[in-house]
C-alpha cells in the first residue's frame, strides 16, 4: 500500500528544491546587480533570465499550496510562527518583479528600479534563509497550536543561515552568468563565483556545525551509531562537490560552476532533511500526524501527477529554446 504521507512529503521537497534551483539564479543575478560594471552588462544580465523569470516562481506556489492541502496542520502551526518572514519575502518577491518591469518602460527612472530590484532581491533571499533556519531550529508547539512568540524566528542561527543562502544564490547567479554570457560580463562573473564560492562553503561549514547543537535528537541523528555509517556521505560528497565547484571556477569551465552548485546545494538540502526527519514541524508533528486524510492525498496525487509533467514539460521546453549564450542586444527586453 502506498505511504500518501510520506509520497507527499517527497513531492513538496522536490517542489522546493526545483524552486530554489530556478529562482536561486535570478534572485541570485539580483543580489550581483550593483557590482556589474555598466547599464549595458546589467541589461544583458537581466536578459538572460527575462524569458523564465517569472515562470519560476510556480514552486514557490506549489510549496505553499501543497503544504496547505496535503498537511493542514503542519500549515496551521507553521504560518503562525512565520507570517513576518513570509509576508516580507512575498511583498520583496511582488516589489522586486514590478522593479523588473519599470527598469524597460520608464527609462527615466531606471536607477531607482535598479536599486529596487536589488533590494528586492536582497531581501526575498534573506526571508528564505530566515524562514529556513527557523524550521531547523525547531517551532514551539504546545498540542495542535503555535505556541512561540512573534519574535522567535529572529535568532542568531537563523540571520546566519539567511546571509548563508544569499551566498549560496548570488553563486547560483554567477555560475548562471558565466553559463549565458560573453566577454567581460563572463570574467566579471567568474570574478563573482570565486568570492561567493568562498563565502558559500564557509556557510556551510558554520551551519553544518551548527546545527547538530541545536537539539539532543538531531546530534543524535548525526552522531550515533549506526545512523553515523549511513550519514556519512553526506559531509563527504558535499566536500568533493565544492571541490568540483572550485575546479570549475579555476579552470573557467563555463558549464560546472552552476550544475555542481545545484548539487551542493542538495546535498545541504539532504543535510538538512537527515536531521529533521520523520518531523514535518521539527520535533513535534510528524508527517504522519500532519497529513490529511488518504482519501484527500489520493485525490490531490492523481491531479499532481497529471499536473507535474506538464510543468516540467513546459519548463523545460522554455529553457531549451533560450538556451545559448545572451548577448547585448538580445533578449525580450532591449
Amino acid at each position: 500500500m502506498l505511504d500518501l504521507p510520506l509520497i507527499w512529503a517527497g513531492l513538496l521537497a522536490l517542489g522546493i528544491f526545483i524552486y530554489v534551483a530556478l529562482d536561486g539564479f535570478d534572485l541570485g543575478i539580483g543580489l550581483l546587480f550593483p557590482f556589474l560594471a555598466t547599464d549595458e552588462e546589467r541589461d544583458t544580465a537581466m536578459n538572460t533570465v527575462a524569458p523564465v523569470w517569472d515562470g519560476n516562481e510556480t514552486w514557490l506556489i506549489l510549496g505553499g499550496g501543497g503544504l496547505f492541502a496535503a498537511f493542514p496542520l503542519a500549515y496551521a502551526v507553521v504560518m503562525p510562527a512565520l507570517y513576518a518572514p513570509f509576508i516580507i519575502m512575498l511583498l520583496a518577491l511582488v516589489f522586486r518583479g514590478v522593479a523588473f518591469e519599470y527598469r524597460w518602460r520608464d527609462p527615466a527612472h531606471k536607477r531607482i528600479w535598479d536599486v529596487s530590484f536589488v533590494f528586492g532581491s536582497a531581501l526575498a533571499t534573506f526571508m528564505q534563509g530566515i524562514v529556513l533556519g527557523t524550521f531547523v531550529q525547531g517551532i514551539e508547539v504546545e498540542g495542535r497550536a503555535y505556541a512561540g512568540g512573534w519574535w522567535d524566528w529572529l535568532t542568531p542561527f537563523t540571520v546566519t543561515v539567511g546571509f548563508a543562502l544569499c551566498a549560496g544564490y548570488a553563486l547560483l547567479g554567477a555560475g548562471w552568468l558565466v553559463l549565458k554570457t560573453d566577454d567581460a560580463l563572463r570574467q566579471q562573473a567568474y570574478r563573482f563565483a570565486k568570492h561567493a564560492a568562498i563565502s558559500t562553503f564557509l556557510f556551510v561549514v558554520v551551519v553544518s556545525v551548527w546545527t547538530p547543537f541545536l537539539s539532543p535528537e538531531i546530534f543524535t541523528r548525526w552522531f550515533s551509531l549506526p545512523n553515523l555509517y549511513w550519514v556519512a556521505p553526506v559531509p563527504l560528497l558535499t566536500a568533493a562537490t565544492a571541490t568540483l565547484v572550485a575546479w570549475g571556477i579555476r579552470g573557467q569551465r563555463d558549464a560546472v560552476i552552476y550544475p555542481a552548485t545545484l548539487v551542493l546545494l542538495g546535498l545541504c538540502f539532504v543535510g538538512l532533511g537527515v536531521g529533521l526527519t520523520p518531523y514535518i514541524v521539527p520535533r513535534a508533528i510528524t508527517i504522519q500526524d500532519a497529513a490529511a486524510p488518504d482519501s484527500s492525498l489520493l485525490f490531490m496525487l492523481v491531479g499532481a501527477l497529471l499536473m507535474l509533467p506538464l510543468i516540467l514539460g513546459y519548463t523545460a521546453y522554455s529553457y531549451w529554446i533560450f538556451r545559448g549564450k545572451v548577448r547585448p542586444g538580445d533578449g525580450g527586453y532591449h
